[in-house]
């Protein structure tokens, strides 16, 4: 059989009302701080989603964020340039220029799709949230623009103590070890060779005031 409820305490008539009440009052009685913006500026979260910045130099026009935009607000334009072989005798490659890269921000929803499929991290959330414009029509924003929104992009935020060190800063750190030993083997052999040279012997034959 299984075992009777504890009984439960009567509950006092108004009690709810009262602990209703009581916060009211806590909350009446607190000092009420207003923050002056925009002389003293909101202390935004690190992951806020103000403005997609434009690190352009990492673009390689590959348009995954044009084409994964829902919204289609994103305009990319470009044109191909031959470059010269590297080494004689090589073949001449062609590679994309960006020539416009803008994105209108009165269609933008902030989903962050085109900065999650951007594979050479091209694009990055800013916190930087003061852009209105009086027409709609200046909320298109060009490269410039998104360029130098790049100085407002906040550091990563550091990993956790515990956590597994990354693949790419474990191989980097493999490969630097690795030379680091062999340089210190080439020049352990090259100490040793010279403390082995046997001392130089002088020359046979006459010497000076012999005959």
């Amino acid at each position: 059989m299984a075992e009777p409820l504890p009984p439960t305490r009567p509950r006092i008539p108004g009690s709810g009302l009262a602990k209703g009440l009581a916060v009211t009052l806590r909350t009446m009685t607190k000092k009420t701080v207003t923050a002056q913006y925009p002389d003293v500026q909101p202390a935004l979260p690190p992951r806020t989603r103000g403005v997609i910045a434009l690190f352009e130099e990492n673009c390689t026009v590959c348009m995954l964020c044009a084409r994964e935009c829902p919204d289609w607000c994103i305009y990319i334009d470009s044109h191909k340039e031959t470059v010269p072989p590297a080494a004689p005798g090589g073949r001449e490659r062609s590679r994309n220029v960006l020539d416009r890269f803008a994105i209108d921000f009165s269609l933008c929803m902030y989903c962050g799709i085109c900065i999650e499929v951007c594979p050479f991290d091209a694009l990055f959330w800013t916190p930087e949230f003061e852009y209105a414009e009086t027409d709609i029509h200046e909320l298109t924003h060009e490269r410039d623009k998104l360029r130098e929104w790049m100085w407002t992009v906040p550091a990563p935020p550091a990993l956790d103590p515990g956590a597994e060190e990354p693949k790419e800063i474990a191989a980097a750190r493999k490969t630097a070890d690795k030379l680091a030993a062999e340089q210190a083997a080439q020049a352990e052999a090259g100490a040793g060779a010279g403390a082995e040279e046997p001392p130089a012997t002088p020359p046979s034959g006459p010497q000076e005031g012999q005959s």
